[in-house]
């Protein structure tokens, strides 16, 4: 009986159908192939295009090429009189009765969730006049009896025996073996350190053309090399003569998520070890870098036995849908099926492509009729090969059919299109980029009805493919011989039985070769390397360097604990020798920020990272300690007795980092015993300013600036000039404001405390002198390196007003008088002074310059 919509069946099935089941290794294949020659005209459709190709090479040797076809979605060799057809499950031509014999490989792909449908469809569907067979593992047994009740089921049993060899190092696998990886970078660090150790391996992957995949599967059979690394291709029924078969890892991403295998996917692989009558094992390879790189005990049992928990469900979605509307399509290809052992298909990308176009009026409008919407569902089943995804490739699809709609594609587009992809130059992944969106180009030309000139455009694109898929392994093969990347393997993990990775001072050598630099914590890749490999070089800096960065945060922490660590805190980080381990963030308070470890120190272990993270707060607390006076006034700023006034004099301090002009100050306000706090808590209220002294050393406002900056304070009134660990008392004036811890004299600065302690010199002199003006000694300003005119400057603003001596009468010589001083209280709101004329001639001219 024949299936037909929804799952419901008629009685018009042709032919004899026959389901042999079984694991890998029991020849299904082979009589497939076997019964189709023996019939007048068959089709087989297979999983995979590289499978399409292998068997279509082996039947033409049988039949010769004239009567073979080779169909798939993006290759079609179709010879006129062809009665042999091999072709991928996509391509089988199922409304086509005239075949005697018709098999479908692989239908346990029935449940499988973005392709399920097409194989339930072709299970269910698929029939030869004379013999129908179906290919299968043993789990579809249940559903092929309930669904294909008419079929002769036949078990077969695997020629040889299976078995689990456990893990193994690379060094250590055996010859005649493959290696399964699933992924690109996976696949060539693997060939190229088997290349070191064991003189090369072939590589198979899907990226490769046809052509190239033969020359490499060539390699490996005639025994030029004794290694094999795939990607899990291999699993569908290319047939090899390998003994042992290692898994680089037991998970994989499915176009969803980061899975673990399934257990008949992971029988479906190791089965490809053993060959005919020649036993088989399989195992892991260790050093892969996954934490799931081991098989379980219940996985082991079910692959050596070849017993798995059967299907249940095949995915199914309506394989004939009208055409009426898009509307009415998509209601139908959305039809979930009659039959309890039928699932509907989750969204495809094709569905998903034309749901999201059928939804723009600019793509929708131009679809009308029902031959438009069979041509725009046929346009939206574009396979993706770029796996750019669906809002990607919708807008590939919606610009195609803007070109389709009326009318075949004319031959002079296509081929500009296909020129402009027959670049061989550029990197791996430019390639592999190029590669996929060729074979867009080489299913449209293949399509007859799509492309004018179709044959011709059609061989340009295959030809294109070939030229690109032996460009890129062109360049894996420039790769593998450098020796560098050689050495540089991502997925192996920190193997030392394999891989000798040391470090001399900075530079990182893995096996001898410099791949880079550790400048600090930080990996910095060779600049000599090429931009190609830097992905690499990462990649395997990041395997292998764990173990030296763990080492050298453990030699740091001891430096720390003995005080020689070359630790400094700069611009609000906290750097050994230059490389910054940590930023400072704001805290509670301006005097407790918090440690931010830098993201470089991610990849030390964790252990020894914790021992770092925990002396570096360490040694932060203690290099804060100089600034424990600053912590002694924000503590009593909290105090319940201190009082508004002094809160608010001690709040200021500690944000100035303890020095505040007197004026506008408040300490005037201070009442006597606030007064006795403020000087217990080490302040000094001078003449001018007030000020803590242990703050006025350059290295401590040095510190203080950082944290205020960290705070977010800024570096107000430091006017840019940067304190230097020797910055002496007196200073040039370099900016509109000085630095904290200095007063402006016009050109000069003086620091606080040597401003204090000449102010206090002169009201020394004035308490001596008890009424009337007095006369001051210059000689501890000169010392200092004042100028006169600075000096005059300071005493004016304590107070000190200068009396000018009479100047002499004409035709009178002889020196001056000295000039004398008197104190009034200076105001806060001082106005410019204006002093007498006098005589513009040595120390009286500049302190007459001084006064106006």
């Amino acid at each position: 009986m024949a299936t037909h919509r929804n799952g419901s069946q008629s009685k018009d099935a042709p032919g004899a159908v026959k389901a042999v089941l079984g694991p890998t290794n029991t020849g299904k294949t082979h009589l497939a192939i076997e019964r189709m020659c023996a019939h007048s005209s068959g089709m087989i459709g297979f999983p995979l295009r590289l499978l399409a190709r292998e068997v279509y090479d082996r039947v033409v040797k049988i039949k010769g090429e004239n009567s073979v076809a080779l169909i798939t979605g993006e290759e079609r060799i179709e010879p006129k009189n062809a009665r042999y057809l091999l072709c991928t499950a996509e391509a089988m031509p199922v409304s086509e009765r005239s075949m005697a014999f018709v098999a479908i490989d692989e239908a346990q792909l029935a449940a499988d969730r973005e392709r399920g449908h097409v194989f339930t469809d072709r299970l269910l569907h698929a029939r030869g006049r004379e013999e129908t067979m179906i290919l299968g593992s043993s789990i579809a047994e249940p559903l092929v009896r309930a669904l294909v009740p008419e079929a002769e089921i036949v078990t077969r049993p695997r020629f040889s025996t299976l078995t689990h060899a456990g893990a193994k190092k690379l060094s250590r696998v055996p010859p005649r073996s493959a290696i399964v990886a699933f992924s690109a970078e996976q696949v060539y660090a693997i060939a190229e350190m088997l290349r070191r150790f064991r003189g090369g391996a072939a590589v198979v992957m899907g990226a490769l053309s046809p052509q190239t995949r033969n020359a490499q599967v060539a390699l490996y059979q005639s025994g030029e090399v004794d290694y094999l690394v795939a990607t899990d291709a291999i699993g569908m029924g290319l047939n090899l003569d390998v003994e042992h078969v290692a898994f680089a890892g037991l998970s994989k991403y499915d176009g969803r998520r980061h899975r673990r295998l399934t257990p008949p996917e992971m029988a479906q692989i190791a089965g490809r070890a053993g060959r005919h009558q020649k036993d088989g094992s399989f195992g892991t390879l260790t050093g892969s870098g996954g934490h799931d790189s081991e098989f379980e005990a219940e996985e082991v049992y079910a692959i050596e036995e070849h017993r798995f928990a059967p299907l249940t469900k095949l995915f199914w979605r309506e394989p004939e849908p009208r055409f009426d509307s898009l509307a009415t399509l998509i209601a139908d290809l959305e039809t979930p099926p009659m039959r309890p052992e039928l699932a509907p298909a989750p969204e495809a990308i094709d569905l998903a492509v034309l749901k999201r176009l059928a939804e723009e009026g600019a793509v929708a409008d131009t679809v009308r009729g029902f031959g438009q919407v069979r041509r725009f569902w046929d346009v939206c089943r574009l396979p993706d090969f770029r796996q750019q995804g669906v809002e990607t490739h919708s807008r590939f699809v919606a610009r195609l059919w803007q070109d389709l709609r009326s009318g075949e594609l004319g031959a002079d587009f296509v081929a500009a299109q296909i020129a402009q992809l027959d670049r061989t130059g550029g990197d791996i992944d430019t390639l592999q980029g190029r590669i996929a969106a060729i074979r867009s180009w080489a299913y449209i030309a293949q399509r007859p009805d799509w492309v004018l000139a179709r044959d011709e455009m059609a061989a340009r694109a295959r030809a294109v493919e070939a030229r690109l898929s032996d460009a890129l392994h062109g360049k894996l093969t420039e790769r593998f011989i450098n020796r560098r990347t050689a050495v540089l393997m991502k997925k192996l993990g920190t193997d030392a039985g394999l891989l000798s990775v040391r470090l001399e001072d900075e530079e990182v050598l893995v096996e001898g070769e410099h791949i880079g630099s550790l400048r600090g914590f930080t990996f910095q890749v060779d600049p000599g390397a090429r931009l190609s490999d830097r992905k690499l070089l990462l990649a395997a800096a990041e395997q292998h360097l764990a173990s030296l960065l763990g080492a050298r945060a453990d030699t740091l922490v001891e430096a720390i604990h003995a005080g020689t660590a070359a630790l400094a805190l700069t611009d609000g980080a906290i750097a050994w020798d230059g490389h910054k381990l940590a930023t400072l963030s704001p805290g509670r308070s301006l005097l407790s920020p918090v440690m931010v470890p830098d993201r470089a120190l991610d990849a030390v272990p964790d252990t020894a990272r914790k021992a770092l993270v925990a002396a570096l707060e360490g040694w932060l607390e203690a290099a804060l300690k100089p600034l424990a006076p600053l912590a002694k006034l924000d503590e009593a700023s909290r105090a319940a007795d201190a009082g508004p006034d002094l809160r608010a004099l001690l709040i200021t301090l500690v944000e100035r980092g303890g020095m505040t002009a007197r004026e506008d100050s408040g300490i005037d306000r201070l009442d006597k015993p606030r007064r006795t706090m403020l000087a217990k808590l080490g302040v000094r209220v001078g003449a001018l300013d007030l000020f803590v002294p242990a703050m006025l050393r350059t290295p401590v406002i040095a510190l203080w600036r950082q944290l205020a900056g960290v705070g977010g304070k800024g570096q107000a009134g430091t006017g840019g000039i940067v304190p230097a660990p020797d910055m002496p008392p007196v200073l040039v004036a370099g900016a509109t404001r000085p630095p904290p811890g200095y007063r402006a004299l016009g050109k000069q600065l003086l620091r606080l405390d040597m401003a204090e302690k000449l102010l206090r010199e002169a009201h020394e002199a004035r308490g001596a002198k008890k009424r009337g003006s007095f006369a001051l000694d210059p000689a501890r300003a000169v010392s200092m390196g004042l100028t006169t005119s600075s000096y005059a400057r300071l005493l004016r603003l304590g107070g000190f007003q200068p009396l000018m001596p009479r100047p002499l009468a004409e035709g009178a010589h002889g020196p001056l008088a000295p000039v004398r001083w008197r104190w009034r209280p200076p105001r806060r709101q001082a106005e410019p002074e204006r002093a007498a004329p006098v005589r513009r001639d040595g120390v009286f001219a500049a302190l007459a310059d001084m006064v106006r």
